[in-house]
Parts: structure tokens; C-alpha cells; sequence
């Protein structure tokens, strides 16, 4: 009997443009190391959303000091989405500060388009949300994001891209 070869594994190039997303904020820019090894369907769908543009001019809509700054929703209300549900993708990533998690409804198969960054860590969180990815610069920006929930004078994602796709 011949011996079974074992799964390969496809290697994942954290350093490839494709894993990076560049956001523009008032403040500056962040980049997000994308982290397809940890929630690969989420992060398909978040390059998926950035490639169609859907994340630009998109409000934070729910920013809590010390804790979050959440957005993802072109409604700007915390209501809206994109209208397509991703599985949930629990991982053992804890969420630290600069980590990037998908909000979701109380379904935890109610991942949509909304997520967060975290100001803080929030380990209370860990095991409940889908980690995929982590702010690798420019935390400072996300730092001055305009608190409250909602922030009075909301501030937005002027532009998030693919590091591939940038000009």
C-alpha cells in the first residue's frame, strides 16, 4: 500500500504587499499587517471590501477611550454592513493593543463588515471575536481618533488599500 503524502500546507508571505493595508486617517497613516495565517476567510473579505473601495469615508462610529475605535459601517450608525456574514474564525490571538478583530452581531456567525482596532488590551474580548491582523505602525493616528459613541464630529477612513494596489 502506497503511503499517503501529507497535506501541504500553502506558505504565507507576511511581508507580501498582498498582507498589508494601508490606512489613511487625518492624522496620518497606519499599516495594518494582515494576518491570513490566523482568520483566512475574514481576511479574503476584508480585501474583497478594500479593493471595491467600500471602507473609504467610512465614519468610526463607536470609539471608546482606552478601549476600542470600531468601524466598517457605511451607515455610520452601527447598524449597516455590507450584507454578507462571514463564518466566525476564532483564533488564539489575544487582543492587544493595535490588534484588528471583526465586530459581529450576537450570532457569532454575525461578522459582517464592521471591526475595531484596539486602544488597549481587551482580553475580556479574546476567544469571542475574529482576530485578522494588527496595526505595525502608526498607532499614534488611531490613538487620536474622535471618542464617543457616537463621536460628536466623527472622524472617517479617508482611504484603506492594499499596500499591492497602491499607486
Amino acid at each position: 500500500m502506497a503511503k499517503k503524502k501529507p497535506a501541504t500546507t500553502e506558505k504565507i508571505d507576511l511581508a507580501s504587499p498582498e498582507n498589508k493595508l494601508l490606512m489613511q486617517l487625518k492624522g496620518g497613516a497606519v499599516t495594518i499587517q494582515l494576518r491570513p495565517d490566523w482568520a483566512p476567510n475574514h481576511v479574503k473579505r476584508i480585501k474583497e471590501l478594500v479593493r471595491e473601495g467600500f471602507y473609504d469615508g467610512v465614519k468610526f462610529h463607536r470609539v471608546i477611550e482606552g478601549f476600542m475605535a470600531q468601524t466598517g459601517d457605511p451607515t455610520g450608525t452601527g447598524m449597516g454592513g455590507s450584507g454578507k456574514h462571514i463564518k466566525a474564525e476564532f483564533n488564539k490571538e489575544n487582543h492587544d493593543r493595535g490588534i484588528c478583530s471583526m465586530a459581529r452581531t450576537m450570532d457569532v456567525n454575525g461578522a459582517d463588515s464592521q471591526w475595531f482596532i484596539c486602544l488597549a488590551n481587551s482580553h475580556f474580548l479574546d476567544g469571542q471575536y475574529t482576530v485578522w491582523g494588527k496595526v505595525i505602525s502608526g498607532m499614534e493616528h488611531v490613538d487620536a481618533i474622535a471618542k464617543g459613541e457616537p463621536p460628536a464630529n466623527p472622524d472617517t477612513i479617508i482611504s484603506l488599500k492594499l499596500a499591492a494596489d497602491a499607486a
